[in-house]
């Protein structure tokens, strides 16, 4: 019988967390076969030993990749290798820290995407947990439609409510439509990949939260620092990318994104505190942003004048209202 849905995990140091994936995956009920493919990024603790365990106790149901050197790109070219050693219709993605909490995901994926050809993937509702309860627990996606278009994936600030360990997608689509060339320059593969699924059909939701979304001090998303100006820019470039990608049909929505990269430059660790580089990425925000009166003033006085003349301004002010009362 034919493999039904590759399950693509890829894992990075998840010594502590990736038996419970595999665990969570090994308890679905489905009627069709599915397999699990591994991909580890070279991890430097006991990660793939364990993987190699599990691939002992389920020969027939695990594949391990393990590579002799760590791919980078943030795990991006790690799961590229799982996607193409995969040999199911579908294929389900997952990172090695998040888990499953419904053993009916892969059966109810499944029925959905045969049942709709015209959806080029599904996805399901998922919880973030923090795995040093940092912040409560709470839901991915709040919006609950049926399905979604390129025009919910495309935000004036970042949309990125389908959890990786909630999609499912068709293997030869993508095998025919693989990620563009650019998308290898982004640390982020779940946010351009998405909005290329649905240039080519929308994607289904099933309203059930499935899977866990773990954040953890050593996983990829608390590689996505906002006060570092290498993610910033990454993300400039990224948008900006996609925003050439649709032929700049959201051009507008899409500037107004990518100016608060700009913004939060003003105060990254690198350039937080000289004055040149912030006036550029100031002038950048004004321009891409369109501001109202009020906040293209504030921005102008806190970032563009320079300190100096500010000095120099207060210094006048001052001595002018001083006359001024004294006058008075």
């Amino acid at each position: 019988m034919m493999i039904k849905v590759s399950v693509c995990v890829v894992t990075y140091n998840h010594e502590k967390f990736v038996a419970q994936t595999l665990d969570s995956i090994l308890m679905q009920k489905t009627t069709f076969p599915f397999e699990i493919v591994v991909g580890d990024d070279c991890s430097k603790d006991n990660t793939a030993t364990i993987l190699k365990e599990y691939q002992q106790r389920y020969p027939d149901k695990i594949r391990l990749i393990l590579h002799s050197k760590n791919l980078g790109l943030n795990g991006k070219y790690n799961a590229l290798s799982t996607f193409a050693a995969a040999k199911g219709e579908y294929i389900a993605q997952f990172d090695g820290d998040d888990y499953l909490t419904s053993p009916d995901k892969l059966q109810k994926q499944v029925e959905m995407l045969d049942a709709h050809p015209e959806y080029s993937a599904c996805y399901h509702n998922a919880r973030v947990i923090y795995d040093d309860n940092a912040a409560p627990p709470y839901l991915v996606n709040t919006l609950a439609k049926p399905a979604v278009t390129v025009d919910d994936l495309i935000g004036e600030d970042e949309l990125c409510f389908i959890a990786t360990s909630s999609l499912m997608f068709r293997r030869e689509d993508f095998a025919r439509n693989p990620d563009p060339e650019w998308t290898n320059l982004s640390t982020s593969g779940d946010i351009p990949r998405n909005i290329m699924f649905a240039t080519r059909g929308p994607i289904g939701y099933i309203d059930e939260v499935m899977s866990v979304y773990r954040k953890n001090r050593g996983g990829a998303s608390f590689v996505d620092n906002h006060q570092s100006a290498d993610f910033l820019f990454n993300r400039i470039q990224m948008y900006s990318n996609i925003n050439k990608e649709l032929g700049y049909k959201y051009d507008q929505t899409l500037r107004k994104n990518i100016a608060t990269y700009y913004y939060k430059l003003l105060f990254s660790r690198e350039y937080g505190s000289s004055y040149w580089p912030r006036a550029k990425y100031a002038m950048k925000y004004i321009s891409l942003a369109q501001p109202g009166p009020e906040q293209k003033r504030e921005i102008i006085r806190d970032f563009i004048v320079p300190p100096v003349l500010m000095k120099v301004y207060s210094f006048f002010a001052l001595g002018w209202y001083n006359f001024r009362t004294k006058q008075l």
